[in-house]
This record gives structure tokens, sequence and C-alpha cells, in this order.
């Protein structure tokens, strides 16, 4: 499975990059498959177990500094299929390419 998040810390100003880097950075630690992108970062793991640990641990990073912490997330669930981070961009890219 997949699951793209995004940590958003309330209350402590508008440049926000140093609190992303601590979620970020709990994922990175991880040692699971992930991309990080201007808007989310996506993880990939086999279980919802496995992906919700990570998750939480990085939104707990952010929420150990900030009074207030907004996560959205959104999974695609897809059973026997793994490294769906590069497959599925090497799709999208292939049609691009025609």
């Amino acid at each position: 499975m997949i699951v793209a998040f995004s940590v958003t810390p309330l209350g402590v100003g508008e440049e926000v990059g140093e609190y992303v880097a601590d979620a970020v950075r709990v994922v990175r630690d991880s040692g699971l498959p992930y991309r990080t992108d201007a808007m989310f970062t996506s993880v990939e793991g086999e279980s919802w177990d496995e992906v919700m640990e990570v998750i939480k641990r990085a939104v707990a990073a952010v929420e150990a500094r900030a009074p207030r912490v907004s996560v959205v997330m959104k999974a695609d669930i897809r059973p026997g299929v793994s490294d769906g981070l590069t497959s599925k961009a090497e799709t999208v890219q292939r049609y691009l390419n025609r």
C-alpha cells in the first residue's frame, strides 16, 4: 500500500519547512520506500500497521514542536503490488512519451 500524507504545523508562522523536515526524517529513517514532493510525502509498505506507525511517528515529531498539527492522508491499497511508487510514475511517463 501507498499512503500520501501531509503534516502541517499550525501556530508556528509561515515558514514550516523545518517542521516538515522533522516528519520526513522519521519517514526516511524508517527504511520504507518514500518520496517527498512540494505537497505530500508518499510512503510504501506491506500493511496498514507498518505504514501508519511511520506516519504516526512523523506526526508526533511535528507535534512535539508545534501547538497544533493538521494531517491529510490518501491511501492506495493494492495487495500484491510492490514498488508502486516507481511503477505508477513509470506508467504515466510511458503514456506521456507516446
